[in-house]
Order: structure tokens, then sequence, then C-alpha cells
């Protein structure tokens, strides 16, 4: 099954399997390099995923996550991530440009839904919550982008609202204590990202694959519940999503009880359920049996190998 095609909106993934995002620190300034263009063509050449998500793009100079982490902040930046997208299609797969903004876990100004430190930042900082025309601001870095991306030659975008960042912080109410028209409901939590979303897709057009990375449960007490990742999942798919990649919130992109491989298995399977925009599972895969064993159980309709596959662009071969 894992080698049955799958379609994404109107792009067509050869396979099910999905190289999912990973901070590899080869980034310089910002800019891709060309010792990132060649890790990105190995894996797509050699374990043939049918799509690859690039890396946690920064949309905005002052939205790091890290000093080396990749941005497509400026227009000056196209060329470089022109060149890891030649290089994936030259590998034989599709890439999306997934974009995002550090909030209060970044380098930078601490900024976020709610003066709330932040439980994965590493120094913990109370931010600036931000008023709508601030956040109306980081909409259209979001925007632009986005737009950057598809000159750049991505199949497509995904926009991140998982493991802290800011569109989690808005959609976690462990970090979200707002009384206006962003706080309290699970929609309203959305409500930014939705917002964002709409805009990107209208900039875009209809036919060019936005998806969502949702951080659909924290599995921390307070925080957001597998039965709000449905709830939320149906607003995206409402929205227009064409692709729901599912992870953890606040907990990150592991679960420390569980390491088992799909581990955020029975909230995707939940998602499932629910929606009909196909979804993506990742956590703890180590072989081509988990894969195949996770999509026969109904769990997801993509699976994500990451770690090994970071490791190892082989996996492919080494793993049956």
């Amino acid at each position: 099954m894992l080698n049955k095609p799958i379609q994404i909106g109107t792009l067509t993934l050869k396979n099910r399997l999905v190289m999912p995002p990973m901070h590899t620190g080869m980034a310089e300034g910002g800019y891709a390099t060309a010792a990132l263009a060649d890790y990105y063509h190995d894996r797509a050449a050699c374990s043939e995923p049918g799509l690859i998500i690039m890396e946690h793009c920064a949309v905005a100079s002052d939205g790091r996550a890290s000093q080396t982490q990749l941005r497509i902040s400026d227009d000056d930046m196209i060329p470089g991530h022109r060149m890891l997208t030649e290089a994936i299609h030259a590998g034989g797969s599709r890439v999306l440009a997934q974009l995002n903004h550090a909030g209060s876990t970044g380098i930078d100004a601490p900024v976020s839904a709610s003066a709330v430190s932040n439980p994965r930042a590493q120094e913990p900082r109370v931010p600036h919550p931000l008023t709508p025309e601030e956040m109306a601001r980081i909409s259209d870095a979001f925007v632009s982008a986005a737009v950057r991306a598809m000159q750049a030659g991505y199949d497509g975008v995904e926009l991140h609202c998982a493991h802290a960042y800011l569109f989690n912080q808005f959609y976690s109410p462990l970090t979200n204590q707002r009384t206006d028209a962003y706080g309290g409901s699970v929609e309203n939590r959305l409500r930014f990202l939705l917002e964002t979303f709409a805009r990107v897709r209208a900039a875009l057009g209809a036919d060019v694959p936005v998806a969502v990375r949702l951080g659909g449960a924290d599995y921390m007490p307070g925080g957001a519940t597998e039965e709000d990742a449905v709830e939320a999942a149906l607003l995206l798919e409402s929205a227009g999503a064409d692709l729901l990649d599912v992870s953890g919130g606040m907990c990150g992109f592991i679960l420390r009880d569980n390491t088992a491989p799909g581990y955020f298995g029975s909230m995707t399977e939940k998602i499932r359920r629910a929606v009909h925009t196909p979804v993506l599972l990742t956590g703890g895969v180590q072989t081509i049996s988990d894969a195949e064993r996770l999509l026969a159980a109904g769990k997801a309709d993509l699976i994500g190998v990451g770690r090994v596959l970071m490791r190892d662009a082989h996996w492919r071969e080494h793993n049956p």
C-alpha cells in the first residue's frame, strides 16, 4: 500500500512515503547551500519518497527558531531555494516549502498569543502578546513567503502549526489566554492560522496545494486534546487544506511515554475517520514494514519517516 499513488489537491504523489521537515543546520545566514541541495537530492534519489517537506523556513528575519534555520523571508533567497527544488525534483520527489514563525520559542524578541512563557522555550521568557495589527503583519510575511516559494519551484506550501511555534501558541490553551476573537474556543484559537491560510490560498490560487502541520494535541494537563485536534482538522478541511500533517503540539515531535512506531496514531486515526482530507502520520517509524502496518491499520493515508531517513539516504533499502 505504501507504493500506491495518492492525490494531494492537484498534486499526484508516486507513493505514500514522506520525508517530513527536519532541521539540518546546513543553512548559512538563512541561505540554502550546495551541501543542503546535495543532502536532499540524495534522499529523494535513494529512498524515493513521494513527497519531501522542506525543513521549516522562517518567513521573517525576526521570527527565527535558530541561527542556522533556513529562511524564505527575502527575495534574494529565491535562487537558493530554486537550487533545492531542482535537486529534489531531479531525485524524483515532489516538495513542499514549510513556512514558519517561531514566536516565543525563537532567538529574537519573543512574541506570542499571550504573555505566557512557552513550555518548550529553552529560556523561560515572557513574550509580548501580539496585537491584531502585528498579527496582520506576520500574516503578510507568510503570504510573501508562499509567493517566493512558488517562484522558487516548490510544488506547494505547508503552514507550521505544531511543536510550540507561533501558530501552535495560538492554538494551545497552555499559551493562549486571550479573551478576544483569538482565544477561548478551538475555532477562536485557530483563527489566526485560518485567516493566514485563506490569504495564502488567495495569493497562490486554488490549484496550488496548501498543507498544514497541526500539533493537534499537547499531551499535557490543560493542553489541547485529541478531541480538539479532530475539531481543528474539520475546520482546516472546511478552509480547503489539501493535506493534514499531524504531529504533537507543546510536547514537540515526541511522546515520552510512547516510542512505538506511529506514536501519534491514536490522534491521526480519529482525525482520519472525521475528514476526507489526506492525513500524514509521522513519529517513530523505522522500517518499510512499520509504514505498511500503519497504513493497513487505517492510522493515516501517508507515512512520514524522519530521523532514520535523515541519518541514512539509503534508508529504504536498508530497512525492509
